[in-house]
């Protein structure tokens, strides 16, 4: 894969702002300018699926207008015959794939939505963090630029799992993660009623959280193998043969105490 003096600096800034990120949706939004110079495209939205509403949410664009964004989420979103279909793909797949673009530039979709920001090329990647989505990029471009070659397809491949990895880890970290008051409560539990060690504990309980093994080994700062080493350690104590029948441990020993405090 080739990539221009221009990519490898939008690579270069992708990169950093995933490092230095805090907030998924202030991300998602730094990310807009770098990855279209990365695609050598003109329009960029992103948004975040609601699983429990059925529909997205948080939307951040570079180079869409206000009023287009709104008329997305209030109609067009009911007669788009690109999006789920792309989302079902769980891969970076440009939209003449789902559907050709003669037949595209047919639809009401088409010609009273995507051409009022002269978006006629797209190209769509859905962020998974296992059955979750935690957020999308949905990059178009004008029509004289061309379709979506191979190589840029690939360039998104490539920077797909950093991606993901920082939206599920902020996701999670601002959505998910218990408080740190509960935290080290837990996790004292856990060391006397279980007999864990301090670093069993710590794992069990980001387990019991939802936290995946890579979460885990960046919130402690420690390898993946470390965090497996630990993992193991805890199945055995807690007699537990996979992460469902941890998480099921750890919630009842902690219920269990808790009924026992209980006045």
């Amino acid at each position: 894969m080739y990539l221009s003096t221009p990519q490898t600096r939008a690579l270069g800034e992708v990169m950093r702002l995933l490092a230095d990120a805090s907030d998924g949706d202030e991300l998602r939004d730094a990310l807009a300018l770098p990855m279209l110079d990365l695609l050598g495209a003109d329009t960029y939205v992103s948004m975040v699926w609601n699983g429990e509403r059925r529909r997205f949410e948080r939307m951040k664009a570079l180079n869409m207008s206000l009023e287009n964004l709104r008329s997305w989420d209030e109609y067009f979103r009911f007669i788009d015959p690109l999006t789920i279909p792309l989302m079902q793909r769980r891969r970076p797949t440009v939209a003449t794939q789902i559907l050709r673009q003669h037949e595209l530039s047919r639809t009401e979709f088409f010609n009273d939505f995507l051409q009022r920001d002269r978006m006629y090329w797209g190209v769509n990647v859905y962020f998974y963090d296992r059955e979750q989505c935690v957020g999308d990029f949905r990059i178009w471009r004008r029509r004289e630029r061309g379709n979506f070659e191979p190589d840029e397809i690939e360039a998104l491949r490539l920077v797909e799992p950093a991606i993901t990895a920082a939206l599920a880890r902020l996701h999670w970290q601002q959505h998910a993660a218990p408080a740190p008051a509960e935290t080290e409560h837990a996790e004292v539990l856990l060391q006397r009623l279980g007999r864990l060690s301090e670093r069993e504990a710590q794992v069990a309980w980001l387990v019991s959280s939802g936290c995946a093994d890579k979460q885990i080994a960046s919130r402690m700062n420690v390898g993946h193998a470390t965090v497996r080493f630990h993992l193991a350690n805890a199945f055995r104590k807690l007699q537990a043969e996979n992460r469902a029948a941890l998480a099921a441990r750890v919630q009842s020993l902690l219920g269990a105490h808790e009924r026992r405090q209980a006045p």
